[in-house]
């Protein structure tokens, strides 16, 4: 029981000092020059700017490295999620329930795609509830504002996170296989994420787990 209440405290997040403020200004600096370009090309009389892609922005510039923040994942999200619930709202309307549905089948979608991305969640709400200025639009809200804002964070992203030596888009430098000798420890995680310069969206725990995983099929595999 106190264990499974000690998971609600907050998990530690092994980040360098230069993330701490790499990430704000980033965010800062991704949605600003979206806003402005996605201001001018639309006017003030479209929803151009939408709220998901706030959510975007933590993910693109405070962990660059994540399965989840990658080009593919922002872009194929989006569109997935904008398509098939402007497509619900056309049919069933603007309801809750409706809401409900196109985010469930937006998630299935992009993850047949392997094109995850949680704020795209937000889009498809976005698509259903977001009022007669969204309702208009129709289907050329999937072009703008969300495509327009997708492929405007991701080209500040780009150019931000390898400015500042982000691998993004994000690709891991692998080793040469070794054998080990000896086990690795919870220290021996926590000294090697330190020393990595990506904050990674994966916490020791699991990490640990993986790794003990891997030793038990390897050791089986020699057998």
């Amino acid at each position: 029981m106190i264990n499974w209440i000690k998971r609600f405290w907050p998990q530690p997040m092994v980040a360098s000092a230069r993330d701490y403020w790499i990430s704000p200004i980033g965010a800062f600096c991704g949605l600003a020059i979206s806003e402005f370009i996605s201001l001018k090309f639309l006017g003030s009389s479209n929803p151009w700017f939408i709220a998901p892609m706030g959510a975007s922005a933590v993910l693109l510039f405070a962990v660059p490295a994540s399965p989840l923040a990658q080009p593919w994942s922002i872009i194929g999200g989006n569109l997935v999620a904008a398509t098939v619930a402007v497509t619900c709202a056309l049919f069933f309307g603007h309801a809750g329930w409706v809401a409900a549905v196109a985010a469930g089948l937006a998630i299935g979608i992009m993850m047949r795609l392997r094109c995850l991305h949680p704020p795209s969640g937000a889009v498809a709400l976005t698509a259903v509830l977001g009022g007669a200025g969204v309702t208009n639009l129709g289907y050329q809200f999937v072009l703008f504002p969300v495509l327009l804002n997708s492929i405007l964070l991701l080209i500040v992203a780009l150019i931000f996170n390898n400015l500042f030596k982000r691998s993004y888009p994000h690709h891991a430098k692998l080793a040469a296989p070794v054998t080990m000798d000896v086990a690795i420890t919870r220290r021996d995680i926590e000294a090697a994420l330190k020393q990595n310069a990506e904050t990674l969206d994966i916490s020791e725990e699991d990490l640990e787990s993986i790794l003990e995983q891997a030793e038990v099929i390897a050791k089986a595999r020699k057998k």
